[in-house]
């Protein structure tokens, strides 16, 4: 599954589309950026309700397909600016992390 096809499937608001051909492999959830930084995998969709501007480094340094905002959570315009500028696909939801990982596991397995 790719990041396009993920946003499609799940009704997800896409902030930054900077690849949606990236594939997906897995996911992680957190939300202390320097656990994430460490143990999220290449590849993997990383679910988080962070907003600040340090997400897309620690996207990028990880190298996640994607970030998914959960809970509603946005972002102020320079984060999605600096996004578009490293090439990190950016997604928002209004659900929760739990039921995002629980419709990505029917997705992705």
């Amino acid at each position: 599954m790719t990041v396009h096809e993920l946003a499609e499937a799940l009704h997800l608001e896409t902030i930054v589309e900077a690849d949606g051909k990236r594939k997906i492999d897995g996911c992680y959830i957190g939300d202390l950026l320097s656990w994430v930084m460490g143990r999220a995998q290449s590849g993997n969709v990383w679910i988080t309700i962070m907003s600040n501007i340090n997400i897309v480094a620690v996207a990028s340094l990880a190298d996640v397909s994607c970030i998914i905002l959960a809970e509603g959570v946005t972002v102020e315009e320079n984060v999605r600016a600096v996004a578009e500028a490293k090439g990190v696909n950016l997604l928002a939801s209004e659900r929760t992390a739990y039921e995002l990982a629980a419709s990505l596991k029917d997705l992705i397995e």
